[in-house]
């Protein structure tokens, strides 16, 4: 009898998780799906069924192009840095070195703080009479508007982002540190390979398909972002800090405009897949060639 069911036993252990994927992914997504063909723009109680109308008018509509460019902005700054700079101090704590414990408190620190505390905290360091404006001006140039110059409030929305993740990617870096073996690098010790060498030919090939899990996830992560710029910029000014997600938001719950919305949330989903799928096979290639 047990033998009879031990075929069948992966698949019990995975029934638990398929279970959530189709209760708060799979049929979501479906409706969400079906809602992009309907217009509630008139009557939110009788929605009208309008076909392709919705993503007609998404691709017609300047302000989306806008916020789809704020998004890759996003992602083009905040990934590179996320994916990169944790590696680097990851490297440098796993070294024998006193109060490691300390730094790695320090460093995760920002991780556990709620992201509308820091996103609140980060919005008075902004502020024109700010701390950061304080310190410009004693310097003697003129107060910047972190958050109400079109030219930097994207940019200082971000600059929280990488503040909040960096401890949370370096955590996940040190965890696969401590998978390369240490003879590699006694033998890199041996062939008198300095220290960028050893960590350039033994650590990165080694942890690679971390890397590439830490570039997913920064990715999907920086293009659906919403908390810090709902908190910090409203979207503002003139639609300079909005993001796509954000945009989706505006339209759904604000705008009362449910399958416009669902139009952009499918095609975030369709531009997420693709960025995903490009790093997958960007750094792990290999698994996948026949």
């Amino acid at each position: 009898m047990f033998k009879y069911y031990g075929k069948y036993a992966p698949y019990l252990f995975l029934l638990p998780a398929a279970i959530v994927l189709v209760i708060f992914f799979f049929i979501p997504f479906f409706q969400t799906f079906l809602l992009s063909f309907m217009d509630y723009s008139h009557n939110i109680y009788k929605p009208e069924f309008v076909g392709f109308q919705n993503y007609i008018n998404l691709f017609h509509n300047p302000v989306f192009y806008k916020v789809l460019w704020n998004t890759f902005i996003y992602l083009f700054i905040a990934v590179p840095i996320l994916a990169i700079f944790p590696l680097f101090l990851a490297v440098l704590i796993n070294q024998k070195i006193r109060g490691v414990t300390l730094y790695k408190i320090l460093i995760y620190l920002p991780v556990i703080v709620s992201i509308v505390v820091a996103a609140i905290a980060f919005k008075w360091l902004y502020a024109d009479q700010g701390i950061l404006n304080y310190i410009v001006t004693r310097f003697g140039m003129k107060p910047v508007g972190w958050l109400t110059d079109p030219d930097f409030a994207l940019y200082s929305v971000i600059i929280v982002t990488i503040w909040k993740g960096i401890g949370y990617y370096m955590i996940i870096y040190l965890a696969a540190l401590m998978s390369v073996p240490k003879e590699l690098y006694e033998a890199c010790d041996i062939d008198g390979a300095n220290f960028l060498t050893k960590h350039l030919t033994v650590t990165i090939p080694h942890i690679m398909p971390t890397i590439a899990l830490v570039t997913t996830i920064s990715a999907i992560s920086a293009m659906k972002v919403f908390a810090e710029i709902y908190v910090m910029t409203k979207g503002g000014p003139l639609n300079s800090s909005k993001t796509i997600v954000y945009y989706i938001y505006e339209r759904a719950f604000e705008n009362l405009d449910l399958g416009f919305a669902s139009a952009m949330s499918v095609i975030l989903l369709i531009i997420v897949m693709i960025f995903s799928l490009i790093n997958i096979f960007c750094f792990e290639k290999h698994k996948y060639q026949i």
